[in-house]
């Protein structure tokens, strides 16, 4: 029998107390990799799932309807999503964690990637001086040491289930094939003459041109996976799976050695949360810069009478954007990991210091990015997933390889897929990295650094009770997308699927660039246009065009609704 040209197959693979973990994996089963269901909205009452794959987004709501937390839902999927969204799911990349359990302090996880040992703040620059942005963008130079793997264990001290229970289904998945999605089978063709190039043992997926429904097996993941379920994290940075990682990395002069993958660590910080009009916003601090920025920006237009102005009028959107121009001027110049530069978080934060940053704002014409910077102070593709449960527990997860595929290097023998995130770093003062973003001294490459990141998984409580979790892949388009969801839902009083769908826009200093989604309207461009903006418009048809793309959960009297958005895969699953 067959299912949208994919084999069909039955599984059985048992673990003392919890064999009803893996049973729900195979055909026919409630995780079925034949048939893919994408559900856009749909509202449950005990526990919710949003992610960027459908396969991936039921694999999570399973764990939850065994018996598992958020935390356990959220590591389960974030595996499935190594095995079913290459592009950006991994465990060769990093990610950041934010969680508020019931009755606990808010949790902020940093798995983020760090800059190998022998690495060095010119290591991209020619004998001339200028930035060799392929080599921070394609290849084994690209990758730092990745930390995913490390998050998923330091994520256990908060789970219910065993880690081998959550990682089978992924073992399955790899192991046993799935189905591609018509966006899937698209970028990995898109991206053949890449893997060809940048790859030293050519990987699974240049093996034919790729079309729905064709099944996609990692036999090479599936005993990476594999080894990590007997090993934990040892099997990852340590013994067989290291020793591929370094092979790799010697024949395509990378610099990831033994001694970066063995002292990798996870970092707990403290949360970064505030109040915006009621709601308590919980998000992540630095090396995030999106928790900081989307503080910033909310802070600035609080005082401001955004709801009298209305959805994407002029007057809105101008003064969203002049928000958006001086929170990114700031990450530019102030913002890096905390632990190799004095982020001055409290002060770019502080009312009085928001206050004096919109001093210059004029309603009536567009700033100019070369005369606003930084404030002074004294002394495409990322993956999201969205998690509430039973218990009121609340989870936002967004993880990266930072561009699609990462370096578009795949581990000789282990099947996964490198990070290219070196490249967010800044190379050199003024250039600009893949997506536009420029930065200084306090972003650049150190040894163990951890490279800035806009990634901003963020939880929203309403009178101390939960009320939203939200987050988005886009690079420097995430803070802004979370920004511009949580004013359409406070502000704009917008149903859930309208908060993540409606079109969006995006400045972040520079380039100095009003950048608006397809739907924009064309009258509010024309004015935007009349004030001296430069206005630019980016499809939402194309999987590398949007401007973010947002999992959203909303609780409310007592159901779960959860928004996948239009602009792909992106499903909802739960009960």
């Amino acid at each position: 029998m067959k299912f949208n040209n994919c084999w069909s197959y039955t599984i059985f693979f048992l673990l003392p107390c919890f064999c009803s973990a893996q049973s729900f994996v195979g055909a026919g089963k409630a995780v079925d990799p034949y048939q893919l269901n994408i559900v856009k909205e749909q509202q449950y009452s005990s526990g919710a799932v949003v992610s960027a794959h459908p396969i991936a987004s039921r694999v999570g709501a399973e764990v939850l309807k065994m018996g598992g937390n958020a935390i356990d839902a959220g590591i389960a999927t974030q595996l499935a999503l190594a095995v079913v969204y290459p592009g950006a799911g991994n465990i060769g990349g990093g990610g950041f964690l934010v969680a508020k359990m019931k009755g606990a302090k808010a949790i902020a996880l940093d798995y983020r990637e760090t800059a190998p040992g022998k690495s060095g703040r010119d290591m991209y620059l020619d004998a001339n001086g200028r930035a060799q942005t392929d080599l921070s963008q394609n290849g084994h130079l690209a990758s730092g040491v990745p930390g995913t793997v490390a998050g998923l264990f330091a994520s256990m001290k908060w789970a219910k289930l065993p880690f081998k229970t959550l990682i089978a289904p992924a073992i399955l998945l790899a192991e046993n094939g799935f189905c591609l999605t018509a966006g899937e089978a698209e970028k990995l063709n898109d991206r053949a003459g890449s893997f060809k190039k940048y790859n030293t043992v050519l990987p699974v997926f240049v093996q034919k041109r790729w079309k729905k429904g064709d099944t996609l097996f990692q036999k090479d993941l599936a005993k990476t996976l594999r080894r990590i379920s007997d090993k934990g994290s040892a099997g990852f940075y340590e013994g067989e799976t290291a020793r591929l990682i370094v092979a790799e990395m010697q024949r395509g002069k990378g610099v990831i050695t033994l001694n970066d993958l063995k002292s990798y660590r996870a970092k707990e910080r403290p949360a970064l949360i505030f109040n915006y009009k009621g709601h308590e916003v919980i998000t992540m601090p630095p090396p995030s810069s999106g928790g900081v920025l989307l503080m910033q920006m909310l802070k600035m237009v609080e005082k401001r009478p955004l709801a009298g102005y209305g959805f994407q009028t002029a007057k809105s959107v101008q003064l969203m954007t002049e928000v958006e121009r001086r929170a990114y001027a700031d990450r530019a110049e102030h913002l890096g990991d905390p632990d190799f530069w004095k982020v001055p978080v409290s002060t770019i934060t502080s009312d009085r210091y928001l206050a004096k940053r919109m001093l210059d704002y004029d309603s009536t014409k567009a700033g100019s990015s070369a005369a606003i910077g930084a404030g002074t102070v004294e002394s495409l593709e990322t993956t999201h997933i969205s998690i509430m449960d039973r218990w009121g527990n609340m989870v936002s997860i967004t993880t990266t390889l930072n561009g699609t595929f990462g370096s578009k290097t795949v581990v000789g023998g282990a099947g996964f897929l490198l990070n290219n995130e070196m490249d967010d770093f800044s190379l050199k003062p003024g250039v600009p990295n893949m997506y536009g973003a420029v930065g200084g001294e306090a972003n650049a490459i150190a040894p163990r650094k951890r490279m800035l990141s806009s990634m901003s998984p963020t939880i929203l409580l309403k009178n101390g009770e939960p009320y939203v979790v939200v987050g988005t892949p886009g690079g420097t388009t995430i803070p802004t997308s979370v920004f511009q969801t949580i004013i359409n839902l406070v502000d704009f009083k917008m149903s859930p699927a309208d908060a993540v769908n409606k079109p969006k826009f995006h400045h972040q200093w520079l380039p100095d660039e009003l950048q608006v989604e397809e739907g924009f309207s064309p009258e509010v461009r024309k004015t935007l246009e009349q004030m001296g903006y430069t206005v630019k418009t980016y499809g939402v048809t194309g999987y590398a065009s949007t401007i973010g793309r947002v999992e959203l959960i909303l609780y409310d009297k007592g159901k779960l609704v959860a928004v996948g958005d239009y602009r792909g895969d992106d499903s909802v699953s739960g009960y």
